[in-house]
């Protein structure tokens, strides 16, 4: 019979101590080879930095700060959610990149041969075919697609899915958590190799529409787009949805998303905020001269229902899913009052995660998307 590798915890408690106290005493019911966690930004992260240091001692935490959190029960907010893998059926190593403007391919290469011969000499179960590797990137740090491209470049055959931080829509500050401390400008890197099943995916419920937007001034280098078809950005935009320029609100991005055509697929490109002088901030890749298309929003949960329905088909019922789910499918499901049909899809396949500013997926930043690796059960003899 398949047993459970994967333990998971999530606390609302707002004391830090007694937060990393719930975690320690959930969490370390089996020796652990690390624990992944998604906090939400509020939290005075140099004190929980300190509680969860002491509490669990020599346990490998790896983490971020989110824009919502997903825990047992659905969307929840305010929290901490975790996991726990178990290091029998896990074996997992990780590194963290600071400087990101100044990551280069070399730099990958290094990083990723050491993540794998690390990962190689404690393996649980031969590395192709039975390993994936999750990224966590500071969500504002506008270096992701580049960073992608060159992890994503020497991981051959091992699937690279992640999420971005967030910081509940402030867009201040957003941190990764490596060996003790909150980092910004950075990102992880953990390659996961286990005995457990698994199944990566990626899903939207977007379609395009017939409205295009040319982009005719653009700072690619800080995802803000000034014009389009040569008009201020944010009354053209507007213009287009029916809408005033001060009627425009993440709700109303989430509800009205833009995408570009990448091959045969069309792309989420969200926009993150309006700026003083009318341009655009994007939370994914833009440059001058792309052509953006309005999309429509589908059914969420009927997208939801059948990617769990293709997963047990492959994996059997998933012992736990790891989702990381844009904020704006959030936002979306909120004003359409979907929060209690996601509630029970996302309780019933054990979905825990968080809200992101952005999702990755072998080398691609993607926007609107719920992406993520779902586990199956663990083989005890498989080594």
């Amino acid at each position: 019979m398949p047993r459970a590798g994967v333990l998971t915890s999530v606390t609302h408690d707002q004391d830090v101590e007694a937060a990393a106290q719930q975690l320690y005493a959930e969490l370390t019911i089996c020796p652990l080879s690390l624990v992944l966690f998604f906090c939400a930004s509020h939290y005075d992260l140099e004190a929980l930095s300190s509680a969860l240091q002491r509490r669990f001692g020599e346990i490998p935490l790896v983490g971020c700060t989110t824009a919502g959190e997903i825990g047992t029960d659905g969307y929840i907010s305010g929290s901490i959610s975790a996991i726990g893998f178990c290091e029998q059926d896990f074996a997992i190593e990780a590194a963290l990149v600071n400087n990101l403007a100044d990551f280069s391919f070399s730099d990958a290469q290094s990083l990723v041969h050491g993540i794998l011969d690390g990962c190689q000499s404690r393996q649980v179960a031969p590395i192709k075919g039975h390993s994936f590797a999750l990224a966590l990137l500071d969500g504002l740090s506008v270096r992701e697609e580049q960073l992608l491209n060159v992890l994503n470049a020497h991981l051959g055959s091992i699937p690279l899915l992640g999420g971005s931080a967030g910081d509940d829509l402030y867009f201040r500050d957003t941190h990764v958590y490596f060996e003790g401390h909150f980092h910004s400008d950075a990102a992880i890197l953990m390659v996961v190799n286990s005995r457990c099943s698994f199944e990566v995916f990626s899903i939207d419920h977007l379609s395009d529409t017939r409205d295009k937007l040319v982009v005719t001034e653009a700072d690619s280098s800080e995802r803000r787009v000034y014009e389009f078809n040569a008009v201020p950005a944010a009354q053209e935009y507007a213009r287009t949805i029916g809408l005033e320029i001060d009627q425009l609100t993440p709700e109303v991005f989430a509800m009205n998303p833009l995408s570009v055509r990448i091959g045969d697929r069309f792309y989420s490109r969200a926009i993150q905020k309006v700026n003083d002088d009318l341009s655009l901030t994007f939370y994914c890749a833009v440059e001058t001269g792309i052509v953006l298309t309005r999309a429509r929003c589908g059914d969420m949960v009927q997208g939801l229902e059948q990617l769990f329905d293709d997963i047990e088909r492959k994996i059997g019922p998933p012992q736990l899913v790891i989702g990381y789910d844009c904020i704006f499918r959030r936002l979306e499901s909120q004003q359409l009052g979907l929060d209690e049909s996601i509630r029970r899809i996302f309780q019933r396949y054990r979905v825990l995660g968080f809200n992101t500013y952005g999702e990755q997926l072998d080398g691609m930043h993607l926007n609107q998307t719920f992406t993520g690796v779902a586990l199956g059960g663990c083989d005890g003899e498989q080594r």
